[in-house]
């Protein structure tokens, strides 16, 4: 008679270990809904831009411009194409090219070696040739103030004007 109280000892242990567990995790979901699904961000001094950005400092540069146009829709995760090599060019001068290499490198890059949101790549000279039409001065100005999708300065406010021209003459050069 030790077999079946034993039986029905065990399968009461697990029913009722089955039901703490799962009693168990609708209390953790309900404070986890109750402490945070209610609380707004909004003032919180950890989601300020200094904040933000301190956190972000080992990794990234955060430059916040209120002053930067909305874009409409942003790329879905995933959907950009992979990097396209970028050819080497021949510099006019060292300083500038490296200049403008470097701020191709950490800005421009984003967008301009995957085509995101109809950026033209590094070296397509087709997607390049009527831009090109238009003009150094107009490329600066596109590049400085924004236009369509682009923000003004690649999205990096802290860019000086010249470092913004530096980069136009590099990916321009490689677009000739």
């Amino acid at each position: 008679m030790t077999g079946p109280r034993h039986a029905v000892k065990l399968a009461a242990g697990i029913a009722v270990g089955a039901v703490a567990l799962i009693v168990g995790i609708i209390l953790l979901v309900q404070f986890a809904i109750g402490a945070y699904a209610s609380r707004s961000l909004k003032d919180d001094p950890a989601m300020s831009d200094a904040a933000v950005a301190k956190r972000l400092a080992p990794v990234a540069v955060l430059a916040v411009d209120p002053n930067a146009p909305q874009l409409a829709a942003s790329p879905a995760p995933g959907s950009v194409a992979a990097a396209t090599t970028i050819p080497p060019l021949a510099p006019k001068t060292a300083q500038a090219a490296g200049s403008g290499k470097s701020t191709f490198d950490s800005v421009c890059t984003a967008c301009h070696a995957t085509g995101v949101a109809g950026a033209p790549k590094l070296g397509d000279k087709a997607a390049w040739a009527p831009r090109l039409k238009a003009g150094k001065d107009a490329l600066y100005n596109t590049a400085l103030h924004g236009k369509g999708t682009m923000p003004p300065k690649g999205g990096n406010p802290a860019l000086s004007d010249a470092d913004v021209k530096a980069a136009v003459d590099y990916m321009v050069g490689g677009a000739k």
